[in-house]
């Protein structure tokens, strides 16, 4: 199954991906994280390291950076723990210039393996209660 959300934010793309670049940052833009943790003291830029985000409801996830290619303007992470009901997550956040306005085109997705029952509801709770929430989060963000 894949959840989907994308924007386009009124800021050039190379402050939006500083922004998506910082795998510890999510605090700073999206209204449903509270805290992050990379852990081990680790570099958030490194691949492999895991962040511990802990949730506006208290929950907490632990999510396993997969690769940044600053290049492709390109995160991908995967769930090592987290508090919905899947089998595997994989996630993509992306950033794009929109060469014409100046704007930046952002998308973030996971494809996700849950049971069927389940996935509609995770789907709605993926694509408009991260995502979308998350991309406005960094568009006000960076409005500001």
């Amino acid at each position: 199954m894949r959840s989907y959300a994308s924007t386009v934010i009124d800021a050039p793309v190379e402050k939006v991906w500083e922004a998506i670049r910082d795998f510890d940052g999510l605090p700073a833009w999206h209204p449903a994280i509270s805290a992050s943790e990379i852990e081990d003291g680790g570099d958030a830029a490194r691949v492999g390291c895991v962040r511990r985000l802990t949730l506006g409801d208290g929950a907490e996830a632990r999510e396993r950076l997969v690769a940044l290619d600053d290049s492709a303007r390109s995160c991908t992470y995967e769930f090592v723990t987290s508090p919905f009901n899947v089998r595997s997550y994989r996630c993509t956040i992306q950033a794009m210039p929109v060469t014409a306005s100046g704007k930046s085109f952002v998308q973030w997705f996971a494809d996700f393996d849950a049971d069927a029952a389940d996935e509609a509801e995770l789907d709605r709770t993926f694509a408009q209660g991260v995502y979308a929430t998350g991309l406005n989060g960094l568009a006000d963000h960076l409005s500001g």
